[in-house]
């Protein structure tokens, strides 16, 4: 079985971080091929502005298109997307616009992503989320029958500032997200 987990980072939150760094690690000891989008330069002042968060987004879909553009997903089996935040609405975006059948796994989704029906998907959200508030994530994952894990006082990084609470949290989610993959083999 082919299968292959493509990752889209976030504004400032590159594949090497630990959410989709570890995310990825899972991917590939199940045997993923791992393919990581960037986007180049992005506008700069999407937080807080929603046309900025829209061209942000419209530039990041047009670059993860350029780099994917080769790719031919017909010979996989099962297709995952890693995403955080604005990575979400872009893999989100990207697979209505293929017509793929893609298994989502959401760091942080923001308001943008739940414009696109998802199949199978978890989220993963803070309640200091900077980006996003809460019952607008909720409301989103409720609509399209998205799993939701909330991490109490964790802002956008999912992260609340207490390094050690912080590493605990990081080893539930990447526990959670593993927990997701594993029921996409049944």
């Amino acid at each position: 079985m082919r299968k292959i987990a493509i990752v889209f980072p976030g504004i400032g939150y590159h594949t090497d971080k630990p959410l989709l760094y570890y995310g990825k690690k899972l991917a590939a000891a199940d045997g993923y091929e791992i393919v990581d989008v960037t986007y180049g330069e992005l506008p700069a002042g999407a937080k807080g502005s929603a046309a900025k968060m829209e061209e942000a987004g419209r530039v990041a879909l047009s670059y993860a298109r350029k780099e994917l553009e080769n790719l031919d997903f017909s010979q996989y089996d099962r297709i995952l997307f890693l995403s955080k935040s604005l990575g979400t609405a872009v893999g989100a975006a990207y697979a209505r616009e293929r017509g793929l059948a893609v298994s989502q796994v959401y760091y942080t989704p923001v308001e943008q992503t739940f414009r696109y029906p998802a199949q199978r998907a978890v989220a993963f959200h803070g309640t200091k989320d900077q980006w996003v508030e809460t019952p607008v994530v909720k409301d989103g994952c409720e609509q399209q029958g998205i799993l939701l894990f909330i991490t109490e006082g964790a802002n956008h990084s999912l992260e609340t500032g207490d390094a050690e609470a912080d590493i605990r949290n990081l080893a539930v989610i990447i526990r959670q997200t593993r927990e997701f993959m594993q029921g996409l083999e049944c």
